[in-house]
């Protein structure tokens, strides 16, 4: 499949967005309304943001929150709901591959959802090195990964070894679990990963 920036466009253009749940991630859901509002208007970055479901959920729990994806429409829809919630956020139309150095240690949490697996299985060790350097010391990655073992993509999957792997020289894993919440069509093969920056 052709993953340019303007082939994503497309698909949006097109309708054909099969990752697009129409509401956060479940587990990421879970996670922040266990949470409690953050302390300190902690920062969040959301990539491949996409329409902003989960943008929109960590803003409406406080926190401060900026959503990238490089499809404009992708951003438009995002823009727009916020709008209409009356939420204050910051999207960004940019390649997530571009955020260094400005956006270095801007933040306390990354949040991950369906970008990861999005991309070539090339570019893992670089979004690893991203993600480390977009955090603050001691901030925390909190993940939805794709751990199905079906050929090809997206979405690509990935198993637990190769996650440690990648993440373990940048990261320490605070907890990775199956995820017990996932939407029917994804059930056993998401994994949820809060990793903190070393």
């Amino acid at each position: 499949m052709n993953l340019s920036p303007t082939a994503w466009e497309n698909r949006y253009l097109q309708g054909t967005t099969g990752w697009d749940l129409g509401q956060p991630a479940p587990a990421l859901s879970q996670w922040v309304e266990s949470q409690g509002p953050p302390e300190n208007a902690a920062s969040a970055i959301v990539l491949g943001a996409g329409r902003g479901y989960d943008a929109l959920l960590f803003a409406r729990h406080g926190f401060q929150v900026t959503a990238v994806d490089f499809a404009p429409s992708a951003i438009a829809a995002l823009t727009q709901a916020a709008k209409a919630e009356q939420i204050s956020l910051t999207g960004l139309e940019q390649d997530i591959f571009t955020l260094l150095p400005q956006w270095q240690g801007q933040f306390d949490y990354v949040v991950e959802h369906t970008c990861f697996c999005a991309l070539d299985p090339s570019l893992r060790p670089a979004y690893v090195h991203l993600v480390a350097n977009l955090l603050a010391p001691q901030g925390e990655l909190l993940a939805v990964f794709f751990t199905h073992d079906r050929p090809g993509g997206p979405p690509f999957g990935l198993s637990i070894p190769e996650l440690t792997e990648l993440f373990i020289p940048y990261f320490e894993v605070l907890s990775l679990d199956s995820v017990a919440v996932s939407v029917p069509a994804r059930r056993g093969e998401e994994h949820f990963a809060r990793l903190r920056r070393r």
